[in-house]
């Protein structure tokens, strides 16, 4: 059964990693990894990644990408957003990677991956708006 647009929107706010899809061109099948992110109901779904990333050229060029989440308990459930991407911001400060470390791990470890995360490089903010939704909620199978 299909989720209502609240039941998606909901759902996609809460941390699940995420698939992130985007055509690469050339014949070639969608780059799809998987991916930490931000959303919040009504607004912008958002991504960290490397400014010179394989990821961040397909995203630029393809100007649009999806993303699913889901989960297996309590029930088979999935989300899928897709959309243009509406930015692209060069991460001037911690702020977007602490936020997102914050969303995915327990306090005590946040410090150490910013750590991590400054050995990464130069890191960019993909903005996208979410037009286009997939949901299924299979109940307990």
């Amino acid at each position: 059964m299909a989720l209502t647009l609240k039941e998606r929107q909901e759902f996609l706010a809460q941390p699940h990693i995420g698939a992130l899809a985007v055509a690469v061109g050339n014949g070639r099948a969608p780059l799809n990894v998987p991916i930490w992110y931000q959303y919040s109901p009504g607004g912008e779904l958002w991504v960290v990644t490397g400014a010179g990333s394989r990821k961040a050229r397909a995203l630029e060029e393809a100007g649009r990408f999806s993303l699913m989440a889901q989960v297996l308990t309590p029930s088979v459930r999935y989300v899928t957003a897709e959309g243009p991407v509406v930015r692209i911001e060069p991460m001037t400060d911690e702020g977007p990677v602490r936020e997102m470390a914050e969303r995915y791990l327990p306090a005590d470890k946040v410090d150490g991956y910013l750590k991590y995360a400054e050995s990464l490089g130069e890191q960019v903010v993909v903005f996208m708006r979410p037009e286009q939704w997939l949901s299924a909620d299979m109940g307990t199978v």
